[in-house]
């Protein structure tokens, strides 16, 4: 039986990334984005409050989706599927999507008059901070497609080494606190393979969580078991968490690994409890929400660069960004689903 609450959350999740961009727009982290206006303490903080869990989740729920997977597929059918539904999609979306956007960071800081076409040669013969906010090269959005590409099949070996089997069997027994400390694991892994903040090892050890402890539905029964209790913890700590973040910018490592883990946990039990059923949300957006995700930032940015400089009004730049780049994306995830090359080139 399909598990819809993994669909839901997963749709949601990457709908959030709408308003997390927008709001990146006016980040006062230190850093700029391809578009930036003067930094904003509370449009900030807003986006401290997600940031500990938002994409850190899509790992979990890809983990558990591999579990399922790999029941329906042989390692070879999955190895094809996920070049497929993976490498191919980043490959042409850093040819053609992520040059595009950088662009217009060229533009807005640095009044780059020229065309896409020089602006492509530039990009991928200038590497600088991988962010790609000065125009240089960068994955952009697709360093989540990258990551998930290198953890599916790099696990494929760990899944032979340590048998699903062997695991199941000790990690059903884990009591809630037992889970909870599972942020221990994860936070040391951040250390490994972090590419400016862009952790390999958090995100591979949270993918292999998912597979191994959240694909049981036991362990998701002990979850919505201890809800409340959950529910007290993630809004304490991110209570704490972007007060701290308010008043001194400042949260530590190991406070987002913790407290992201307890909003994991939160959600997870939340989504069994409420998000159970197929609605027409989650028939939509299970076929939208990848091709959402690999289009979103490209066009987003650049509706940004027309609109910061349109339109003096915060609140109108904010939802004029948010909600135009929704509308845009799916439009062109319309559009596309008409094109087969192109359907293919996203994943579709």
């Amino acid at each position: 039986m399909r598990k819809h609450y993994i669909d839901n959350l997963r749709n949601l999740t990457i709908l959030l990334l709408f308003p997390v961009h927008t709001f990146m727009i006016w980040n006062d982290f230190g850093m700029k984005f391809y578009i930036w206006q003067a930094g904003n303490k509370w449009l900030s903080t807003l986006i401290v409050s997600v940031n500990t869990w938002f994409m850190p989740i899509l790992f979990v729920l890809a983990g558990i989706s591999a579990k399922y997977s790999l029941e329906k597929r042989s390692n070879k059918e999955f190895i094809t599927q996920r070049i497929y539904k993976l490498w191919i999609p980043f490959l042409c979306g850093m040819i053609f999507l992520v040059p595009f956007q950088t662009l217009f960071a060229r533009k807005f800081f640095y009044h780059y008059d020229g065309g896409l076409f020089e602006h492509w040669n530039y990009f991928f013969s200038h590497c600088t901070d991988f962010s790609g906010y000065d125009g240089a090269f960068t994955p952009g959005q697709l360093w989540f497609i990258l990551f998930l590409f290198i953890i599916s099949i790099g696990s494929l070996l760990i899944f032979r080494w340590i048998p699903y089997s062997k695991v199941i069997k000790k990690a059903e027994k884990f009591p809630i606190w037992g889970i909870l400390l599972l942020f221990i694991p994860i936070g040391l892994m951040y250390y490994l393979g972090n590419f400016g903040g862009f952790s390999l090892g958090k995100d591979w050890a949270l993918f292999l969580i998912g597979f191994y402890f959240f694909s049981s539905d036991k362990i998701i029964d002990k979850l919505e078991k201890n809800i409340k209790g959950l529910t007290v913890l993630w809004f304490i700590g991110t209570f704490i968490l972007v007060w701290l973040y308010y008043k001194f910018s400042y949260y530590g490592d190991w406070g987002v690994h913790f407290i992201g883990w307890c909003s994991i946990l939160f959600l997870l039990a939340f989504g069994k409890k409420f998000l159970n059923k197929r609605t027409k949300f989650t028939q939509y957006f299970n076929r939208a929400s990848y091709p959402i995700y690999i289009l979103h930032q490209s066009i987003l940015v650049a509706l940004a660069y027309y609109i910061v400089q349109a339109v003096d009004n915060l609140l109108v730049q904010l939802l004029s960004i948010s909600v135009g780049s929704f509308a845009l994306t799916i439009l062109a995830y319309h559009l596309i689903r008409f094109v087969p090359v192109l359907k293919k080139m996203i994943g579709m």
